[in-house]
């Protein structure tokens, strides 16, 4: 099986559990301890039953050393891609670049916008997110001045850029249909 230039990394797909909070801790301890490579939490805000994700990730990074963090997949239209940006390179400065974006475009319209999301098409979501991973890798990107972006679902007026994450953070979306597995060979990195 060809590896398409990328190591083959093997983790968790774990609950973020609000009824037993250190559960979701255990799991990445005993996933590091084992030798897995990563560990990551589905990121469903709108569900009372989970803890934020983002909080946890972060946790998991203090109480770990070795094993990588990310978000299976991140809810995007209940976390703006410049907030998300920072989020994630903040985890991966504190966790010494130990942190992966996964990407999602929303798959639950009507939980998003129970929860004060925009009310918007699956299309008009992937759109979203299309632009999204353009806008977080220009955010990540110092070397320039400030960041301008009109676009269709975003805005960027003159944004400073950064911080820079600790290592060039990968993003991986959470894609089946055809439209969004090619945004996925084209901009994504898995």
């Amino acid at each position: 099986m060809p590896d398409y230039g990328h190591k083959l990394m093997f983790g968790t797909f774990t609950i973020p559990s609000a009824k037993d909070p250190q559960r979701a801790v255990a799991t990445a301890l005993t996933a590091e301890a084992a030798g897995l490579d990563a560990v990551t939490i589905q990121d469903h805000p709108y569900n009372s039953d989970f803890l934020d994700t983002y909080t946890l990730l972060t946790w998991i990074a203090a109480k770990t050393s070795r094993i990588k963090v990310a978000a299976n997949v991140t809810n995007l239209p209940l976390r703006p891609p410049v907030i998300l940006a920072k989020a994630a390179a903040s985890i991966d400065l504190l966790s010494g670049g130990r942190f992966e974006m996964g990407l999602g475009a929303g798959g639950f319209g009507d939980a998003i916008k129970a929860a004060g999301g925009p009310d918007l098409t699956a299309g008009q979501r992937v759109d979203a997110l299309q632009e999204a991973i353009g806008i977080m890798r220009s955010i990540w990107d110092t070397s320039r001045a400030g960041l301008k972006h009109e676009g269709e679902h975003y805005r960027v007026a003159g944004l400073r850029r950064g911080p820079r994450p600790a290592h060039e953070i990968g993003i991986w979306l959470g894609a089946y249909k055809p439209r969004m597995l090619r945004i996925t060979g084209a901009e994504a990195d898995g």
